[in-house]
């Protein structure tokens, strides 16, 4: 989750108990829309004329979370003042909003499903528009989206189950899938841990250029921490009460790879935000990852960091290596379409979605076996709900679930079964690959 570092303009999650608890990521620059204002107490009229954003940008979700995090900037708030034209009077009441919804959340009971995705960015919006009216909303949520997503630049392919070509990380986030690939060639699979759906993870291409070992943690001087850390005191990478593990790796705006994880806890909701691995999973992605990128750092190097927790090590890569973020609920793997339950409620099971991704495999729905076709359309319907069982309404801009924004919980576990998948004899030899699964202990 978020939280603020008051030391350098950095922009991190604020931390919670057992998710993503610290992620520092640079603030990318953007050009202020009209640098010739200088009075940031009151608010000119907005500027209309914003270009319509990319669809994989229009589609990230802005939540409290992200709101406090963003707004714990001074850079941040600076450039949104004078490309969105808000006040600093406004900037505090938006600031006091998130930073007292953030309070509220917690980690709930495994069966307690009562929020959603949908319901914490609808909830955020209405909050907002008390303070800045729908269309500065529309814009001050547009300059969010455009920093979270490096400012829409490198976006990933879109092409439906796009197989790369390159040497690069995958990870599509309804799969709980995270894929290495060199040279096009897919070499390892990792199960991993998502975001929740309050904190979802967001999509796009982005760089991996560090190993981070023996990451620190340091407790925010917030109510949330309960009596149970010493704000400003760092919690060592060897503490059991240090969420991040023995290794993270940032992402980019502000996400991370990281250990910490219990085997349990894969294949499910398990982070603020984050790509969750356990410990030995994630000392064994790290070689893989410094491989791809030509840095000498074998496993046994990379294990033994941990003997010493008290030193972090900071290993820059020697050249990036790209980390794509997928969102796929439709998915063809050699003869097969598995269709996965749409948990953050981006409304992607849909007929129209099934006949573009067969499409993409040179197989027209109408020409299928009515059988086929009646069985994947039940599929979709079926997973075209969130991850607390409810339908997920594509028209309905209010959300589906936007009643149950209030219970400050944080969703656990998905309700129900999570994929369901279809044989199609005319995929057969088509498709995404098979995982090549990584069994560490």
């Amino acid at each position: 989750m978020f939280r603020k570092n008051w030391i350098s303009p950095l922009i991190v999650f604020v931390a919670l108990i057992s998710g993503c608890e610290t992620r520092e990521v640079s603030t990318p620059t953007q050009p202020a829309a009209n640098s010739q204002n200088t009075n940031t107490n009151v608010a000119p009229p907005a500027n209309t004329s914003q270009p319509a954003l990319p669809a994989h940008v229009a589609a990230l979700p802005v939540t409290m979370p992200l709101l406090d995090a963003m707004l714990a900037d001074e850079a941040f708030n600076s450039d949104v003042r004078q490309a969105v034209q808000i006040s600093d009077e406004e900037l505090s009441k938006i600031r006091d909003v998130a930073k007292n919804e953030v309070l509220q959340l917690g980690t709930v009971d495994e069966d307690d499903l009562t929020r959603s995705t949908r319901a914490s960015t609808d909830k955020t919006r209405k909050e907002v528009e008390k303070i800045l009216g729908p269309q500065r909303t529309d814009q001050f949520f547009n300059f969010i989206r455009l920093r979270w997503a490096g400012n829409g630049d490198n976006l990933a392919v879109t092409a439906p189950n796009a197989v790369p070509t390159d040497t690069r990380i995958v990870v599509n986030a309804p799969a709980y899938r995270m894929d290495i690939f060199r040279d096009g060639r897919l070499i390892k699979t990792y199960k991993v841990g998502i975001g929740y759906p309050e904190f979802p993870l967001p999509t796009g291409l982005r760089k991996a250029n560090e190993i981070i070992f023996n990451p620190t943690w340091t407790p925010p001087d917030e109510p949330w921490v309960k009596g149970k850390f010493k704000p400003g005191e760092k919690v060592e990478a060897g503490s059991k009460l240090n969420p991040l593990g023995p290794i993270k790796i940032p992402i980019g705006l502000p996400s991370l790879i990281h250990g910490g994880k219990v085997q349990a806890r894969l294949g499910s909701f398990a982070s603020h935000g984050c790509v969750g691995l356990t410990d030995a999973l994630v000392q064994d992605f790290a070689a893989q990852l410094a491989e791809l990128s030509g840095t000498p750092l074998p496993l046994e190097k990379i294990k033994g960091y941990a003997k010493t927790p008290s030193d972090t090590e900071n290993v820059k890569l020697a050249r990036p290596v790209p980390v794509e973020l997928r969102y796929e609920t439709i998915v063809v793997e050699d003869g097969k379409v598995t269709i996965y339950r749409d948990v953050y409620e981006k409304d992607t099971n849909t007929e129209e979605n099934l006949r573009r991704v067969l499409e993409a495999h040179g197989v027209n729905f109408d020409q299928l076996p009515e059988s086929d076709r009646t069985k994947l359309l039940d599929a979709v319907q079926q997973m075209s709900v969130g991850a607390d069982g409810k339908a997920v309404d594509g028209g309905n801009t209010n959300g589906a679930n936007a009643g149950n924004s209030n219970t400050g919980k944080v969703t656990r576990n998905v309700k129900g079964k999570k994929e369901i998948v279809i044989p199609i004899a005319s995929l057969a030899g088509k498709g995404y690959p098979s995982p090549m699964t990584v069994m560490v202990k």
